[in-house]
């Protein structure tokens, strides 16, 4: 079990290093220099992400995990600690919002809410919750202008504060909408209760992780070029037959799964054979101060590209340096701070709010069953 967690701690810090790849990318607006470096960068294009969020559903069955033989009443505490988890990160996300426009974490405590009520659900329960949300999302998309709201030339959500364009945009078009990437962690959820330290776990795993990526890439490769052959247009291409994250259709959910799958056990298998290593001690203090990194990379990160006047009209290979030496930079700030701390400062704040807010909570409870 320690080495299964060193190895999704690990997992972790490469996720927010994609993740500041992409977001860096984005804000620079990376689109001259290198093609070869611009079509390598892409592949962590809602990649990072995605392996964020089957992350937290791995952790949030590994914290379940005991208390599969606990009382009722304590399996709902923790179902009211994970719904608090996923309120606290919604409001933060809202508040951090204005500052950037393409922030993960309201809808990552959207996840936590809705995930609160499946914490103790079958693993039947949760694969078919997986598969029903990536199969009848693409019918949402004939319903529903799933362009409605957006401005795509600058990636700005107009209709950003209306009740409507909220709703919409947290739960259908946003950047990573609760309908369908709720799957992601319901299947991070499933996977996280596998014995994904055991040797032939894992080699099963990885074996059917990189069969469905090859024949999920391979396949909607093909489809792109019959598609241009048969005088389809770019954007209709792109919009259907991609395996990008926007649209997330069922496609890149299956893709951007088995990615993270493989990514995970190579992790795994890392933390196997290397964990006492220095090296990889420093990478997993890194990951364990994933929310800091997080934020630090829009405040500090996007702050100082903002006062050296470099957001917009870079190149490739100057967004990717400057996201070397944040994941540099952060990557020795945490091998620094985690030899006097075990949490980063936001976490240490996260989890000190959540303490205050539940024992609020149980003071409550106690006043009205009293009464």
């Amino acid at each position: 079990m320690s080495k299964r967690i060193h190895g999704i701690d690990l997992a972790r810090a490469l996720a927010i290093f994609g993740m500041v790849v992409v977001n860096f990318k984005l804000v620079m607006g990376a689109t001259t220099g290198s093609t070869l470096l611009i079509s390598a960068s892409a592949l962590f294009e809602g990649r990072a992400a995605a392996l964020f969020v089957i992350l937290a559903g791995i952790g949030l069955a590994l914290s379940c995990r005991k208390a599969q033989h606990h009382t009722l009443l304590q399996k709902k505490q923790l179902q009211n600690k994970v719904a608090m988890r996923g309120i606290l990160l919604l409001c933060l996300g809202l508040l951090y919002l204005p500052v950037w426009p393409a922030d993960i974490l309201h809808f990552y405590g959207c996840y936590f809410i809705l995930a609160s009520w499946l914490l103790f659900a079958s693993h039947r329960t949760l694969l078919v919750l997986c598969a029903v949300i990536v199969s009848t999302f693409p019918a949402l998309l004939l319903i529903i202008d799933y362009s409605q709201g957006w401005h795509w030339e600058t990636l700005t959500y107009l209709e950003l504060w209306t009740p409507e364009g909220v709703l919409r945009r947290i739960f259908y078009n946003g950047f990573h909408p609760v309908f369908p990437w709720f799957a992601l962690l319901l299947f991070g959820m499933w996977l996280g209760r596998q014995p994904l330290h055991q040797r032939t776990t894992q080699k099963r795993l990885f074996k059917v992780a990189l069969l469905v990526l090859i024949l999920i890439e391979s396949t909607f490769f093909l489809f792109r070029l019959m598609a241009q052959n048969a005088g389809m247009q770019g954007e209709e291409i792109t919009f259907l037959l991609s395996t990008g994250p926007i649209p997330p259709l069922p496609q890149y959910l299956i893709s951007a799964a088995a990615s993270s799958v493989i990514v995970l056990i190579v992790c795994i298998r890392l933390a196997q054979s290397y964990h006492h290593t220095a090296v990889f001690r420093s990478l997993e203090a890194t990951g364990k101060l994933s929310l800091t990194f997080y934020i630090a990379h829009i405040l500090i990160g996007m702050g100082t590209l903002e006062a050296l006047d470099m957001l917009g009209g870079q190149s490739i290979e100057h967004a990717l340096v400057s996201s070397l030496l944040f994941c540099l930079s952060s990557w020795l700030f945490a091998t620094l701070w985690h030899r006097r701390f075990t949490q980063g400062p936001v976490e240490w704040l996260f989890r000190h709010l959540i303490t205050r807010v539940e024992t609020c909570s149980t003071r409550i409870m106690r006043v009205n069953n009293t009464e």
